[in-house]
């Protein structure tokens, strides 16, 4: 390299670095990791926080599972996971264990979505039917759709679904098949909920389950299923009014942000929580989830406000959804 060009690298180096563009570590920093469902609306969040602050808090949002991020989290190297289910009795005493204390907070409400591919026939599904798909009993068995409903198409049967880092998963095995984690295996697996969207759109025998955000982004790929209600009925689809007036079931779930007691002391982290609390309806919204009502985000946001100040609320605030 010439000592012309060399010099004018510095000099933008250094143009870069008045302007600030300096390296991460002199902004404050808040780690985020967890539920891809939550995802979208924690990184919603964290864009709009950024902007707002200037940059001056760097918001890092990864995408492990609710399980890959309660791991992390109870080890102390999160502020916050995003998470589609609650913590478990495992995963609490891998947090008292590290001296991790924290607090849930419901931020929207969601519906795992079952859809096939828009040439699939079939319009609706049964718990017991899906119970027939998922159970681990349908491994290398049931392999074609007429195995399961004989009125279904004579079509091969290629699943996709949530990796088993993934709270999606752990919830849609307890409500269908009965038992958290109880699933078959030969199915195509992964915490990329759009890498599934393009494997169903694509295969006109494929089912897959995943959060309602993924299939409102892509209704124009895919085709939802109506789940019939555990007591028969009409299959209910999963609406926005379906959803929040408890109709679409067993399948409709609160997802939340776990946040580390220590963590929340930095004026970083509490700040960010705030603002994710203060414009969660908005945001989640607009990224296709189902806010919660705003009585319950005020009451939300008076809850972590008591937790700020030494106190604890009466109920795990959580875990009322």
């Amino acid at each position: 390299m010439s000592p012309a060009i060399r010099c004018g690298c510095l000099s933008v180096l250094l143009s870069l670095l008045v302007a600030g563009c300096a390296p991460s570590e002199s902004r404050a920093l808040v780690r985020i990791d967890g539920s891809s469902t939550v995802y979208p609306i924690t990184e919603a969040v964290a864009e709009e926080f950024q902007k707002a602050r200037e940059r001056r808090t760097w918001v890092t949002v990864g995408v492990s599972g609710t399980g890959g991020g309660f791991r992390k989290f109870c080890r102390g190297e999160l502020d916050i996971v995003d998470a589609s289910r609650p913590i478990t009795a495992t995963e609490t005493a891998a947090c008292r264990a590290s001296g991790i204390d924290y607090l849930a907070l419901p931020v929207a409400l969601d519906a795992l979505t079952v859809v096939v591919g828009p040439r699939n026939p079939v319009s609706s599904i049964t718990i017991a039917e899906l119970r027939r798909i998922w159970a681990p009993e349908a491994h290398a068995q049931v392999l074609r759709w007429p195995q399961v409903n004989p009125h279904f198409p004579d079509l091969p049967l290629k699943l996709y679904g949530p990796g088993t880092d993934s709270g999606s998963f752990e919830y849609f095995t307890e409500a269908i098949v009965g038992r958290a984690r109880a699933s078959r295996s030969d199915y195509t697996a992964s915490e990329d909920d759009n890498l599934l969207v393009t494997g169903v759109a694509s295969d006109p025998g494929a089912l897959a389950y995943f959060g309602l955000a993924y299939y409102r982004e892509n209704a124009h790929r895919l085709k939802v299923l109506g789940i019939v209600p555990p007591e028969g009925g009409e299959p209910v689809l999963p609406s926005v009014d379906n959803v929040r007036a408890g109709r679409y079931r067993p399948l409709a779930r609160s997802l939340y942000i776990y946040v580390n007691g220590r963590a929340s002391t930095r004026p970083e982290v509490r700040d960010f929580v705030r603002y994710y609390l203060a414009r969660a309806p908005e945001l989640v919204d607009e990224v296709r989830y189902v806010p919660l009502a705003e009585a319950r985000y005020a009451e939300v946001r008076e809850a972590f406000e008591h937790w700020l100040a030494g106190g604890r609320p009466a109920a795990a605030v959580g875990e009322r959804g």
